[in-house]
């Protein structure tokens, strides 16, 4: 039991990131199984950003410096893979009027210029959000970005359904097993960790505006495709990272 749960651990973390792992037996349903991990794994990157700002202003160069080699260490990690995700959504649901055109269009590896002007402007407001955010609390709450964000996509596998039926697929797994309400709050419990860490009002005020840019990611990609692929939990991942930075410097403004 504790060897599978390794197993499915070492697939989601090799799946989302480039950290080296031990050899170890691949089971296809070890990512669909191991759907808990997801916002582990956000921790880990997330604890990774943290590091860099704290490594960087420790050694006397500016915050904001800090803050974009954060970003460029943490797109590096995870091979832009929500990144790459977004940029997709963008080109698939601004270039396509129908299911089979928004899937045809995300599949292309070919980015267009709704994706490229997209993860611009993602960037940017990323890297503002984050320039903002006091110092006392930067590091936790960079960590919460990355580990709530994840979290919110294992809630949509929850509560939709994926949408993309040709095995070419690299997310095809996640349409084999539905995830149940233990794993979920499994998930959860993950999300808990950095916010020891946090004042808890500032925890609570940081929940809306996340939840309601996730409900309303889920339901724009019902609306068009009935349902979510795999780019479309990159974008939903990417925007609700953004929502908590937003909620946050909110916070601090009042």
């Amino acid at each position: 039991m504790i060897k599978t749960e390794l197993y499915r651990f070492l697939t989601v973390l090799s799946y989302f990131t480039r950290i080296p792992v031990p050899n170890y037996p691949y089971n296809p349903t070890h990512l669909s199984r191991g759907t808990r991990y997801f916002p582990f794994v956000g921790l880990i990157v997330g604890t990774i950003a943290a590091l860099v700002v704290a490594i960087v202003t420790q050694i006397g160069l500016s915050h904001a410096l800090a803050i974009l080699l954060s970003m460029i260490v943490s797109i590096w990690v995870t091979g832009a893979f929500h990144e790459d995700g977004f940029a997709d959504v963008c080109d698939g649901f601004g270039g396509g009027w129908t299911k089979e055109k928004i899937l045809t269009i995300m599949k292309d590896s070919a980015i267009g210029a709704y994706g490229a002007i997209g993860i611009m402007l993602l960037l940017a407001l990323k890297f503002l959000l984050l320039r903002d955010l006091n110092p006392s609390t930067l590091l936790p709450i960079l960590i919460m970005g990355h580990t709530w964000s994840r979290f919110s996509s294992v809630a949509i596998i929850y509560t939709s359904i994926y949408t993309r039926m040709d095995d070419s697929s690299k997310s095809k797994p996640l349409r084999e097993n539905r995830i149940s309400i233990k794993e979920l709050l499994i998930a959860f419990s993950f999300t808990l960790i950095p916010c020891i860490f946090v004042p808890w009002q500032m925890v609570l005020s940081m929940t809306i505006l996340p939840f309601i840019t996730s409900w309303l990611c889920r339901r724009f990609f019902y609306k068009w495709i009935g349902g979510y692929t795999g780019d479309c939990l990159g974008a939903n991942q990417q925007l609700v990272e953004i929502a908590i930075y937003l909620s946050a410097v909110l916070f601090q403004t009042i």
